[in-house]
Parts: structure tokens; C-alpha cells; sequence
């Protein structure tokens, strides 16, 4: 989704930002970073692409920056104090780089949800690691609580004057490069980077657009522009774990306001597949959050031609058992593999009459499970070259008579029923059967904890769960609700801390499950 901005036509808030971007102390640390031109993907987007490659810093993120700034311009009785900060990883890093620098005692709280990778790092750099909570709001509390209590120097991951004007000095370098650029795209979260290379280009060139860039399921800075005021998102998503903010920071909205142009909003596929982009011209594998600015580009750049556009590659952090689910969803986001479900007769020769239709074209998995006497739904994966050549299967599908259904944008056919044995539950049975997904942060014993809270007044009928990345799990259940208020359900549902979302009829749980 795109959204455009009406700008305030001043710069009230941004105005400061200028003389705390010049006088930022930052490379103590960091690096200028240089930028690279993507060749593959200007070929493939017909623009002149661009990476500012921040994840080339020392911590491999963009977050030393704002972190040293922000803590060399403590007063020496706040230096003195010593620092706390909450961070699932980049900040952290940031701080205890900055703290071991400038020789200041420091302490990360960081959630349980955090990968080991950047466990470890922060751990090099000398940082005292107290683990707390299921996501960056709840370490983020605690932390708050530990500084009043210890009177220790909180340092705050986005919401700073100095953590934004250090952030800016990101906007300085790429004007300096002097590229003549279009548009820019930046990574939101609490909006630390957005604000500072947003009032700085802003202020400088007004030619360029400046193009904030959000995964879909932790767009908080959408949902404050809509609203025009600052709103608290009830739950993010945990995939782009640096970006996983509620609220877009007080400091940041009051900037990004008078000097950003547009927000725009992708999936989770989309993100993947940028990833894979970063890593074909750079040979890098990018963190989710550190590929969001390009899968914005991406979506910006399918309706232009021949303008220079830069994104901004703002980590590489990322979580080695990731991987898997970011190869498996990034041919989703290229919109280049697609899910069918079709259904055949079950007779012989039927399987072979299928696999003819598809001929040369390569596909990439395909599951099958007797449904009855008459009828079998097979699921297939196959991966096409151009929206051109999967409408001609389709159609050769139809000309031949096999029902089919489109699944590649479907929830439970691509987080569940790919990775199942296939079952169903008897007629009988299945008339009270409901189904639900849902998604919860992943920590030792957190399916046992959600099936304790679940209890036993129910009976679950089908049960699924995926951990993807040691970072978060996803879950498919079948419940049995005899109960005529269905409501009664959802509020027991909701009583064990994970947001589930009814899938009862999907169109891949009928095929399949049902």
C-alpha cells in the first residue's frame, strides 16, 4: 500500500536537526558508507538502482551512529551513572559499542525473542545482557523501570534528538555523493533514521522525495498518519524483528510530518525477496529489517522507468535459522512460484493427465491426499516466468476440466499446509470443527505454556506449529465448539496471550483438511 502525505509546508520541528546533524560525533565508530549500484536489479526494475550500505558498519547496522552520538553528549554525571538500554539487537549493539568506546558501564535489556547472533555481539563488546519479555515494548518498560530504580542513564533506540541526528548524518553523506537521486527510501520502526535523513534532505534538495518504507504488520507510522496522531498498534509482527515497533516515537512523528512524502507498506513476501536481491548484487545477506527500504523501492519503481532511486541497506544481523523461510517466501514475494489446489479424479492415469498439463515448467513441490471414492485435491507449487505464462496453465487447466484454486496468497497453505501430512476429520465430526492461525514469540517452553493456558473444555481436532527462526512460531488449530455463542471461544482463545485469526472457511482448509 501506498500512502502520500500532505506535508505541513514547514520546518517548525526540523529546523534544529540541521546544526545537531553538522556537529554529530559519529565516526569514532562508524563509517562513511559507500553506495553501490545494483546492476541486477536495474535491469529487472528499469530504474538505476542504488544501496546505501550501512550494513557494512562495524555492528553491520546503522544503529552506532545515533548510539554514540546520543551517549557522548551525556553530561559526565550521566556518563558517570552508567547506561541502560532495550534493544532486540542493533541498538544494543550501538550502545555497547559506544559504552566500550568511551570507557561507561552499560546494560542491555534485550527480549527473550532475541536471536543468539546478536546475543553474542552485544556480549563482545562488554554489555551486562538482562533478558526480559517477548518483544522490544516490554524490554523497553523494564529498562525504563531498571533506570529509575538503579538511576541509570536510559538511552532511548529512536526517540532522541541526538540518536536522530546521528541517524542523519546518513542523510548528509548521500547528498554529498552527489548522485542526483529521484527518490530515497528509508526503514521504518520507531522512525530514528527516517527523521534524521528525511530533515536533513528535506532541508537541502526538495527534489528528492524522501519514501518511509513499513512491513504491513508493524505499520505504526501509517496508522499515525491516518489518524494524525500518534496510535499504539495492539500487536506487531515478529518476522522483521528491527523494525517490530508499536508506536512511532514523539520526536520522530513531530519531523516526519513536515518532511517525508510518502509511506509505503509491504509483505512480509516482499521483504524476503528483497532480501535475495540485496544478496545476488552484493553477495550480503541482509537482516528482514535491514532489506525493507528496497522492498519499498520495489513496489515504488513497478510504475516508473529510468529514474535513479536509492534504498538505503540498513543491517545484516540476521538470523542464520531464518534462512530457510526467507529462500522458501522470497519466490512468493517475486511473484514467481505459485500455489494451486486442484482437484482430480481419483482414477488412474489422473496424475499423469495433470503433470502433462504442466509440461516443462518447474515445479517445485507437489502433495497429494486421497479425499474419497470420486474425487483427490492435489497441491502443486510451480514456479513461472511471467503472469503470462501462468494464466496459459490455468487456462489449459480449464480446457482439460480440472477444478483448481488459486492458494499462493494463502495464509494456511503457505505458513501450514505445506509442511503437514494431510488428514481429515470424519463428516460427522467436522460440522463443529473451527479453524484458527495465529503467531506467538518463540522462547523455551512456549508451546507448552499456550497449551496450559489453552486448558482442556476444548478438543483440538488439528494442531500445527511451525518455529520459524528461533524467533517467533506459527499455529494452525482445529478446534471441536459444540457451543451455539461462538463467541464463548474467542474469549477463551484470547486468554492465552496469542492473537488468533479464524480461518474456518479457508478455501485451503476445505480442499485439504476438511
Amino acid at each position: 500500500m501506498r500512502l502520500k502525505i500532505k506535508k505541513t509546508g514547514s520546518f517548525k520541528n526540523s529546523k534544529k536537526y540541521i546544526k545537531l546533524i553538522e556537529d554529530a560525533s559519529v565516526y569514532d565508530v562508524a563509517i562513511n558508507s559507500p553506495i553501490t549500484y545494483a546492476p541486477n536489479l536495474s535491469l529487472k526494475e528499469k530504474n538505476k538502482i542504488f544501496l546505501k550500505r550501512e550494513d557494512l558498519q562495524p555492528i553491520f547496522s546503522f544503529k552506532n551512529r545515533g548510539a554514540y552520538n546520543k551517549i557522548i553528549n551525556l553530561s559526565d554525571s550521566e556518563k558517570k551513572r552508567g547506561v541502560i538500554a532495550a534493544s532486540a539487537g542493533n541498538h544494543a549493539q550501538g550502545v555497547a559499542s559506544a559504552c566500550k568506546k568511551l570507557k561507561i558501564k552499560c546494560t542491555i535489556v534485550m527480549p527473550i525473542t532475541t536471536p543468539e547472533i546478536k546475543i553474542k555481539d552485544v556480549k563482545r563488546f562488554g554489555a551486562k545482557i538482562i533478558q526480559h519479555g517477548d518483544d522490544v515494548n516490554t524490554a523497553l518498560y523494564e529498562a525504563k523501570f531498571l533506570s529509575k530504580k538503579k538511576k541509570l542513564t536510559f538511552v532511548h533506540p529512536f526517540d532522541d534528538p541526538y540518536t536522530i541526528a546521528g541517524q542523519g548524518t546518513i542523510g548528509k553523506e548521500i547528498l554529498e555523493d552527489d548522485n542526483h537521486y529521484d527518490a530515497i527510501f528509508v526503514p521504518v520502526g520507531g522512525g530514528g533514521i527516517l527523521a534524521g535523513v528525511s530533515s536533513w534532505i528535506a532541508q537541502h534538495n526538495k527534489k528528492i522525495k524522501i519514501i518511509g518504507v513499513e512491513v504491513e504488520d508493524s505499520a505504526c507510522f501509517t496508522e499515525a498518519i491516518k489518524a494524525n496522531k500518534r496510535i499504539t498498534l495492539k500487536e506487531v509482527g515478529l518476522f522483521a524483528d528491527g523494525v517490530a515497533v508499536s508506536q512511532v516515537g514523539k520526536n520522530n512523528f513531530d519531523v516526519l510530518k513536515e518532511c517525508v512524502d510518502e509511506v509505503i507498506t509491504v509483505t512480509v513476501d516482499e521483504v524476503c525477496a528483497a532480501v535475495k536481491d540485496i544478496f545476488e548484487d552484493t553477495r550480503v545477506l541482509s537482516e528482514p529489517a535491514g532489506a525493507l527500504a528496497l522492498a519499498g523501492l520495489k513496489v515504488y519503481s513497478k510504475k516508473i522507468k529510468g529514474k535513479n532511486l536509492l534504498a538505503i541497506s540498513s543491517g545484516a544481523n540476521v538470523n542464520f535459522q531464518r534462512l530457510n523461510f526467507i529462500v522458501e517466501r522470497s519466490e512468493l514475494g517475486e511473484n514467481r512460484e505459485k500455489i494451486l489446489s486442484i482437484k482430480i479424479p481419483e482414477q488412474p492415469g489422473s496424475f499423469l493427465n495433470l503433470s502433462r498439463i504442466f509440461g516443462s515448467s518447474l515445479i517445485t513441490e507437489f502433495n497429494y491426499r486421497k479425499s474419497d471414492l470420486n474425487d483427490a485435491y492435489v497441491l502443486v507449487g510451480v514456479r513461472t516466468k511471467t503472469d503470462k505464462s501462468y494464466q496459459a496453465i490455468k487456462n489449459k487447466l480449464k480446457k482439460s476440466g480440472f477444478a483448481y484454486k488459486d492458494l499462493t496468497r494463502n495464509e494456511i497453505s503457505n505458513d501450514h499446509l505445506r509442511h503437514m501430512v494431510g488428514g481429515r476429520i470424519n463428516q460427522k465430526g467436522h460440522k463443529n470443527e473451527r479453524i484458527f492461525r495465529g503467531e506467538f514469540p518463540e522462547k523455551p517452553g512456549a508451546l507448552l505454556t499456550f497449551l496450559e493456558k489453552f486448558g482442556s473444555n476444548w478438543n483440538i481436532s488439528l494442531f500445527h506449529y511451525r518455529n520459524l527462526g528461533s524467533a517467533f512460531g506459527k499455529i494452525l488449530i482445529g478446534i471441536e465448539d459444540s457451543n451455539s455463542n461462538k463467541l464463548h471461544l474467542i474469549k477463551h482463545l484470547n486468554k492465552t496471550d496469542t492473537v488468533f485469526i479464524e480461518e474456518t472457511s479457508n478455501k485451503a482448509y476445505k480442499d485439504f483438511l476438511k
